[in-house]
């Protein structure tokens, strides 16, 4: 594959795109004028900073402005490109990564994945990944309207949001930001699966959610009071290595028959063939269930009272009114899913046994990638409590023109992206605890596809859009 060089944006030039960018974003459609107002930089520097924008694509000539302004033309009005890219979520799952972009006006442009084998080196994993983004989005005009990048990863993420205090994905960030360019954030895969879920999926609405995935790993998410939960040092879902026989199989984080010993894809397989079933991968197995072979579904019993009975406690300590299972396994319908439920039923407590629900997952494979999505923006009310990214120095204040009490009250320079958000167009720094309070909601709310791609099984299919 031919290898992309990204253009070298210098930061105090991409802190004034950022704040043009914000400002176009927020009121629509404005003037040159208008602009210059608003932003509080030079005359000159403004024009550069449009000029490079409109040569890019990310801003586009609107409709003239029809307000009166005496003899000669009427000043041309300037808008954000829809083309053109606004944040950008991958899930590096174990055998597979997805993509999700959405635009400048937070409409999602789409979704694409790819399997690949395990153990795939990360400099082939950033390539596919670039590659899908591209085969969505086309040449490189997204790049210079780009927001953030939210990465999910396998596994906890312990130290910063680049990694760099985590051995395990030291680099990452480096290597995703030399390929697209923008600031890059890493929270755990499940995690903002669980994220993508509760913002636009089965648990839409609902304040307090606990999410888990069946996959080649078992991961999960809590949502609490309306809020992810990201814990201690960023450890929270690893429902996978709740223990649940003690005389089970070693874990590969060092523990003794965790969930994830019984309820993953490998450890359900490996039961299958162990029992003398006929089945080396899921779709065999799941045509094994459709055909109702016995053995099928007496294992899927068994793992299914498991996985239920593991809810049913950490229901009773969280209290979530929801209960959300995706990942692949959970394509496998009721035979697995109804004796998870009847152990549930069977293990809450009485005072919230008729009020839990217990939904299957709605986004399929893409959640992960949704999830990264909505922590690049950075502007879910479902993020209120998490730690914020360090942002890059900002630019250089220029002279212009001072704020009057009318830009003051309408969002002139003290409230623009340049002295709201940093140059690299992230949210303001946290207090010195590390936590804030909740942020808007985007003027434009994200908006899911019509029809969101099922990918329960690999491999998948590649540039899936949106339906227009």
């Amino acid at each position: 594959m031919r290898q992309f060089t990204p253009e070298v944006v210098l930061p105090a030039r991409r802190g004034h795109e950022q704040a043009v960018l914000g400002l176009l974003r927020a009121y629509g459609p404005l003037n040159r004028g208008e602009l210059s107002r608003r932003c509080g930089l030079s005359r000159t520097t403004l024009h550069d900073t449009l000029s490079g924008l409109l040569a890019a694509g990310a801003v586009v000539t609107a409709t003239p402005d029809e307000a009166p302004r005496g003899r000669g033309r009427p000043a041309e009005r300037l808008a954000l490109n829809p083309a053109a890219g606004q944040a950008l979520g991958i899930d590096f799952s174990r055998r597979a990564v997805y993509v999700a972009a959405v635009g400048v006006t937070y409409e999602i442009v789409g979704t694409a994945g790819e399997a690949h084998a395990p153990g795939l080196p990360w400099p082939d994993r950033v390539a596919l990944a670039e590659r899908l983004v591209r085969g969505l989005l086309g040449g490189g005009l997204w790049r210079r309207a780009l927001k953030g990048v939210g990465v999910g990863v396998v596994g906890p993420l312990t130290g910063a949001w680049d990694g760099s205090r985590d051995g395990a994905f030291s680099g990452v960030a480096a290597l995703l930001g030399e390929r697209f360019g923008g600031p890059v954030l890493l929270d755990n895969n499940t995690r903002l699966a669980a994220l993508a879920e509760s913002t636009w999926g089965a648990a839409a609405g609902d304040q307090d959610a606990l999410y888990l995935r069946l996959s080649y790993g078992v991961g999960g998410g809590v949502v609490a009071g309306g809020v992810l939960h990201r814990g201690a040092d960023g450890v929270s879902g690893e429902i996978g290595h709740v223990p649940v026989d003690p005389a089970g199989r070693p874990c590969e984080c060092g523990g003794t028959g965790c969930l994830e010993t019984v309820a993953s894809i490998r450890a359900v397989l490996d039961a299958y063939r162990a029992r003398g079933g006929r089945g080396d991968d899921l779709p065999a197995l799941k045509a094994a269930v459709e055909a109702r072979d016995p053995i099928a579904l007496g294992l899927l019993s068994e793992v299914g009272g498991q996985i239920g009975r593991v809810l049913a406690a950490l229901s009773n300590a969280i209290g979530p009114r929801v209960i959300v299972v995706g990942g692949e396994l959970a394509e496998l319908g009721a035979p697995l899913l109804e004796p998870v439920r009847k152990a549930l039923d069977a293990g809450a407590v009485p005072i919230s046994r008729h009020r839990l629900a217990l939904r299957r997952a709605a986004l399929g494979g893409v959640a992960g990638a949704l999830g990264g999505v909505a922590l690049a923006l950075g502007e879910s009310p479902l993020l209120s409590r998490y730690p914020a990214p360090e942002p890059e120095p900002e630019p250089e204040p220029e002279p212009g023109p001072a704020a009057s009490p009318a830009d003051s009250r309408a969002g002139g320079p003290a409230d623009s992206p340049v002295g709201r958000r940093g140059g690299r167009g992230g949210p303001s720094p946290r207090p010195a605890a590390g936590w804030g309070v909740a942020q808007a909601r985007p003027r434009r709310p994200l908006t899911p596809l019509p029809s969101l791609p099922s990918l329960p099984t690999l491999p998948v299919s590649r540039g899936r859009r949106a339906a227009s």
